[in-house]
């Protein structure tokens, strides 16, 4: 069974960096595209990066890119979001999700079909 569980949230203030780690397990080495997806109070859950299997593809929404980046270890099976020049609006439960088994990244988030539950990032003003 295909576990994903999320780490290094915390609290921060602005401008500073965070690195949040996503541990999957589970997966029996079948290939798969990653995705951090976060969701602040009354709000709904957003799309922030995804990366596909081989870490050449990656997409970002418009409210992070230039600030994030999103990588894969393969060989640790851990996707990683590293958030710099963080805002206070970044402040969210931010989740994992894989989508397998494929190599691209999906067009969907439904076609995201394993979760985690999150690591809460809050950074302060």
């Amino acid at each position: 069974q295909v576990h994903l569980v999320e780490s290094g949230g915390g609290l921060v203030q602005a401008g500073d960096s965070l690195r949040l780690s996503c541990a999957v397990s589970g997966s029996t080495g079948a290939p798969y595209a990653g995705a951090w997806f976060r969701q602040a109070p009354g709000k709904e859950r957003e799309f922030v990066a995804d990366i596909n299997w081989t870490g050449d593809n990656t997409n970002y929404a418009d409210s992070v890119k230039g600030r994030f980046i999103i990588s894969i270890d393969v060989a640790s099976n851990t996707v990683y979001l590293q958030m710099n020049s963080s805002r206070p609006e970044d402040t969210a439960l931010y989740v994992c999700a894989i989508s397998m088994p494929r190599i691209d990244t999906p067009q969907y988030p439904g076609d995201y079909n394993y979760w985690g539950r999150g690591t809460q990032v809050t950074v302060s003003s």
